[in-house]
């Protein structure tokens, strides 16, 4: 697959049906003024999509928080290590509504790592999950704490790629839309995994 294939739409996703999004944007009237943020989940132990699955119920068990929409599954290699030396990684972003500030967004995605047993022995070492927040809003910040867009994220197709299938005209602050980022760092190595899926909780 190509990233012109991501620009312009891939068949074989599904849209999301018709129900769910009424379902969401019904959730969505318990919100004031929430804002869009775009979250990044990544695992290479244990089940992966289990894990990935976990993280995304448990965004949504979070007051104040509301998943709009999931993206199909990626696999892809570890980022920064020798080929073949770690598990592959199961990729995906979600697309959320939130009231919580990005403080508190930052200690709700740590939390859900902690669930899942994400221990932080090395730097791209492996890990059962990984929640990473990729935008908030339109919020450009250099806080070392949470720097918004992610600073990565640019050049990573294993955020650029499933995002581009939810969100093909997004756009990440400072860096231009999702699908020129996509084609410019091209997909390689990250591979769809259309026999596997992950749902927007009702």
């Amino acid at each position: 697959m190509t990233a012109r294939d991501h620009v312009h739409g891939d068949p074989t996703v599904q849209p999301v049906p018709a129900s769910v999004v009424a379902q969401v944007d019904a959730a969505d009237t318990t919100l004031s003024n929430p804002h869009r943020a775009v979250v990044a989940l990544g695992s290479n132990l244990g089940n992966r999509l289990e894990n990935l699955q976990g993280a995304i119920d448990a965004l949504e068990d979070t007051p104040g928080l509301r998943v709009k929409a999931v993206s199909p599954v990626y696999e892809t290699e570890p980022w920064g290590v020798e080929p073949g030396s770690q598990p592959s990684y199961f990729n995906a972003v979600v697309s959320i509504r939130t009231t919580l500030p990005p403080s508190s967004l930052l200690e709700r995605a740590h939390a859900v790592e902690e669930a899942f047993h994400r221990e932080r022995a090395e730097r791209w070492g492996p890990r059962t999950l990984d929640v990473d927040i990729v935008t908030y809003a339109d919020v450009v910040s250099d806080d070392p704490v949470l720097t918004l867009p992610h600073p990565r994220a640019h050049e990573r197709a294993f955020v650029l790629a499933p995002w581009a299938d939810i969100e093909p005209d997004a756009s990440l602050p400072g860096r231009g839309t999702v699908g020129d980022l996509l084609a410019a760092v091209g997909d390689e190595g990250v591979t769809p995994r259309r026999d596997l899926e992950l749902i927007v909780p009702e």
